[in-house]
């Protein structure tokens, strides 16, 4: 038996973590490849990528770097086209660059010369839509994450999460049906790090979008997400679906959960018996 077959075979997973198929799709992804080319040298990235995301849903990607992850994400935004296969969006294919969606990167690249409300407006400026209208909902999201009393101020006078709850601001304050985060949390120390986590959650508990988060964290995943997506090392395919069936909202008190230990277990053994994490092996004496 396989050390993922084992994982799953957990008393604390039981036949839950086997995940099933969204009642709604929000996002297709059929036969998905992706190579690039330079020059005479061609870079296999995704390979035969078949996934379908909810309405609604909290989707995370986790897998080793140069997996393919960010790639993915791009080409459900319509940055980059598929090699093979197609991806649609409710219910569209994805020809060009999509604008009913939000998206967060790992650095916030948030405008040193405007303020954090002046960066939040900055979303809708680029639309062409009316600021005025929207500030009190862009001074709200900003309450909503404990930045209203910072919403003058600039970024250079802002921690790093607190520029990373900008930049989560900006990509929400055109309500957006689908939020595309790229490791939003890589730069950030631990425990600023997890209270981002616990503010990602609440937010997206009140607005039930469609999320699908890239990370390389194990554990943020799972506490995150409700289902897991589990990636190869490249070209990237997809090695394992989880269905994370925690309690709501998950706070600091999860990770004793005996689920969440099961399925991060599950993963990392993943990951071990694809030699992408290595075991110490014995202490020498």
């Amino acid at each position: 038996m396989t050390a993922t077959a084992q994982a799953l075979k957990s008393p604390a997973l039981g036949d839950a973590a086997v995940a099933q198929l969204p009642s709604t799709t929000y996002i297709n992804i059929a036969g998905v490849s992706k190579r690039f080319r330079r020059g005479t040298t061609e870079t296999h990235a995704l390979e035969n990528i078949d996934l379908t995301i909810g309405n609604g849903e909290f989707l995370a990607i986790v897998g080793p770097s140069g997996c393919g992850k960010s790639t993915l994400l791009r080409l459900v935004a319509g940055l980059l086209a598929p090699s093979t296969g197609r991806i649609a969006v409710n219910g569209s294919v994805v020809t060009a660059p999509q604008t009913a969606l939000g998206i967060v990167f790992q650095s916030p690249v948030l405008l040193e010369w405007r303020t954090v409300l002046d960066n939040v407006l900055l979303q809708l400026e680029l639309r062409g839509l009316d600021t005025a209208s929207q500030r009190d909902r862009a001074l709200h999201l900003l309450d909503s994450v404990g930045l209203l009393e910072f919403a003058d101020r600039f970024p250079r006078e802002l921690s790093g999460g607190m520029r990373q709850r900008t930049a989560i601001v900006r990509a929400l304050i055109h309500d957006p049906p689908l939020l595309l985060m790229d490791e939003p949390f890589g730069a950030l120390d631990a425990l600023t790090r997890e209270q981002m986590r616990i503010d990602l959650e609440a937010l997206w508990l009140r607005s039930e979008k469609t999320v699908v988060f890239i990370t390389h964290s194990i554990d943020e995943a799972v506490l995150l997400a409700d289902r897991v997506v589990v990636m190869s090392a490249r070209p990237g395919r997809i090695e394992q679906e989880l269905a994370v069936a925690l309690p709501r909202p998950r706070g600091l008190t999860a990770r004793k959960n005996e689920r969440f230990i099961a399925l991060t277990e599950c993963i990392t053994q993943i990951f071990l018996a694809r030699g992408v994490l290595h075991g110490a092996g014995p202490v020498k004496p």
